[in-house]
């Protein structure tokens, strides 16, 4: 897989795709310096009013659900309506889906209009396709590794239905459609300690998104170069301030010759 994980980070680069994101307040420098250093051209607007415009623009839409408000609200949905209407990708983040019956239900809204992907935790993806909350938040009580083994099936099935991809991330991560499931066991745990680092993944998707015509090798692709990226970061830096500075120079160094060497990746089905 890391010919074709390399090919489309290439493509990424050469497209250099405008990646529209609508997304939390926490994150917001962070997610756009990782776009930048991976090859897309970040743009972070949130007013109503240019929402279908800055659609128009953009090869892709990133809605990231952290800091929700009823007028993020409001944009979120003219931003997905242009969106759909263009015929461009659009990547569902749900950040803590279930803390509270707000998110939850803006969330359980966005899943009905169809996000080429979602990207979460284990408790975020199992709240926002049962409706049921299972976890704190942002942080998980349920391990990736737990959401696959004992529910792969009905993930496939939903990934299916949905006709989306979802990458259930955590100390193991796991890129799911209804025919296929890559397990990437890339990353660190001092990534862990960076606030907007899962953020930062489904942001990056969104850039992958737009310079792949296969969503799941798309969402593979940049969950596995976050994770080698992040394991490089890890080994020279001294605690959480310095990984996010070398993620950033890591990300933008990732050549194919790291990717081959540092790939940890099986395909289960």
């Amino acid at each position: 897989m890391h010919s074709e994980i390399f090919a489309t980070l290439a493509a990424l680069r050469q497209k250099q795709p405008v990646i529209h994101n609508i997304t939390n307040q926490v994150v917001t420098n962070s997610t756009a310096n990782a776009l930048l250093a991976i090859g897309a051209s970040p743009v972070m607007a949130h007013a109503p009013e240019e929402m279908a415009d800055m659609v128009s623009i953009a090869s892709a839409l990133v809605i990231n659900t952290g800091t929700p408000c009823e007028t993020q609200r409001t944009s979120i949905r003219k931003a997905i309506k242009a969106a759909r209407e263009q015929g461009k990708p659009w990547i569902l983040d749900p950040v803590g889906a279930g803390a509270t019956p707000y998110r939850l239900q803006l969330n359980s809204e966005l899943l009905e209009l169809q996000p080429a992907a979602i990207r979460g935790n284990a408790s975020e993806i199992l709240t926002l396709l049962t409706g049921e909350p299972t976890g704190r938040g942002v942080d998980t009580d349920s391990s990736s590794d737990d959401a696959l083994n004992e529910t792969l099936n009905y993930l496939q099935e939903r990934a299916s239905q949905l006709n989306t991809v979802l990458a259930v991330t955590g100390a193991t991560d796991y890129i799911i459609d209804g025919q296929r499931v890559a397990k990437i066991t890339n990353g660190h745990p001092m990534m862990a300690k960076v606030t907007g680092t899962g953020c930062t993944a489904t942001a990056i998707t969104g850039a992958f998104m737009a310079s792949s015509e296969d969503p799941w090798l798309a969402v593979t692709a940049s969950i596995a170069c976050l994770g080698i990226a992040g394991e490089k970061a890890a080994f020279i830096a001294k605690g959480p301030g310095s990984l996010q500075m070398h993620l950033l120079d890591e990300l933008y160094q990732l050549d194919a010759e790291t990717i081959q060497a540092r790939l940890s990746l099986e395909i289960l089905c």
